[in-house]
């Protein structure tokens, strides 16, 4: 397979370069490529403003990203358990696509455009079938930088009716906190990209003889957390509504969460795929170590308040009995700890 890619470099520093891909332009032989590229005469300004583009060219293609066939027409990838950083470049969460007889669904996108090309080409490995939607479970960019790559071959961006508000709020410290941490040049070509579509309480999307089941929640995890049912399958992709192994993390509201995550349970699906950690688990049995962490924080929490602890002490001590049960626990659990202390301390 070859691919048209461009050397995008820095205005603001010519040396921090790298190779993009430009999705939309693979063919099976070299000279197909090049006869692609030479009738479509690809816009790349468009998805690399501020950046110095070189001449297109088709080469061999670039890496791609692993996933596991879960179910006929499921495919996930296990985002590495880490804060995101140089060596990983963002792909730190879960991913997924879904293959209906008509189109393709992709379910988040990663921390960097350059992880949702890897997953681009992943799906082509897969299938030639359009790209017709990428949904976006929640707002945190770890799930959501991606997406530039699947809107470039006209993919629907779809997420929570909170969610443009809460990256357009977001966006500038998104990317330059995370481009900090991945690097200039891993960086390069990612943007915020706001939803097309979103829903607002459901919405059923068909790829072709395979609906898929969207349904918007109140503020839990974030103000802007979606879910996605595949009843084919039988697989709820949870976006971070779940956690697996990788401590959880706290943006929205603790009650509230505990409250979807019980509401998650009844749903009718059997196994899920969480926002870390599986990649996939039974369910609804896989929810009671995310419960018992939420139960703790919250009782943790309340104590702490009645105790007239100071946000500060507060924040060391709540929920360290759950410290064994969670990679990661160090990094998260404190600041979970002062957004459920800054939540209930007003019960």
């Amino acid at each position: 397979m070859f691919e048209a890619i461009a050397t995008v470099c820095a205005l603001s520093d010519p040396t921090v370069c790298r190779d993009m891909l430009l999705p939309g332009l693979e063919a099976a032989t070299l000279a197909g490529c090049d006869a692609l590229v030479a009738q479509n005469n690809p816009d790349v300004g468009r998805f690399a403003a501020d950046y110095d583009v070189g001449p297109i060219r088709c080469e061999p293609q670039g890496r791609v990203a692993v996933f596991a066939n879960v179910a006929p027409g499921v495919f996930v990838h296990l985002g590495i358990i880490s804060d995101a950083n140089a060596n990983n470049q963002g792909d730190v969460a879960n991913l997924a696509f879904v293959i209906g007889e008509s189109a393709v669904a992709v379910i988040d996108s990663g921390g960097s455009r350059k992880v949702g090309e890897q997953v681009y080409r992943a799906i082509r490995q897969e299938t030639d079938l359009p790209i017709s939607h990428v949904i976006l479970t929640h707002m945190h960019p770890d799930h959501v930088l991606g997406a530039g790559v699947f809107a470039q071959v006209g993919a629907q961006v779809v997420g929570h009716d909170k969610l443009p508000r809460a990256l357009a709020d977001r966006e500038q410290t998104y990317l330059t906190n995370f481009g900090r941490l991945i690097g200039a040049s891993d960086f390069i070509g990612t943007q915020v990209v706001l939803p097309d579509i979103t829903v607002t309480e459901s919405l059923q999307l068909d790829l072709g003889n395979r609906p898929l089941n969207l349904q918007a929640w109140p503020t839990a995890h974030t103000g802007s957390d979606l879910t996605v049912g595949d009843p084919t399958s039988g697989i709820l992709f949870t976006g971070d509504l779940m956690f697996h192994q990788h401590a959880p993390a706290l943006d929205g509201s603790v009650l509230g969460w505990e409250k979807v995550l019980e509401a998650l349970q009844d749903l009718p699906y059997n196994q899920i795929m969480p926002g870390h950690g599986g990649p996939i688990i039974d369910w609804p049995e896989g929810a009671a170590a995310l419960s018992q962490y939420l139960d703790v924080l919250i009782a943790d929490t309340r104590a702490a308040i009645t105790r007239g602890d100071s946000l500060g002490v507060a924040a060391e001590i709540i929920a360290q009995s759950q410290s064994g049960a969670w990679d990661l626990f160090d990094l998260f659990n404190p600041r979970n700890a002062t957004v459920a202390f800054t939540e209930l301390e007003w019960e």
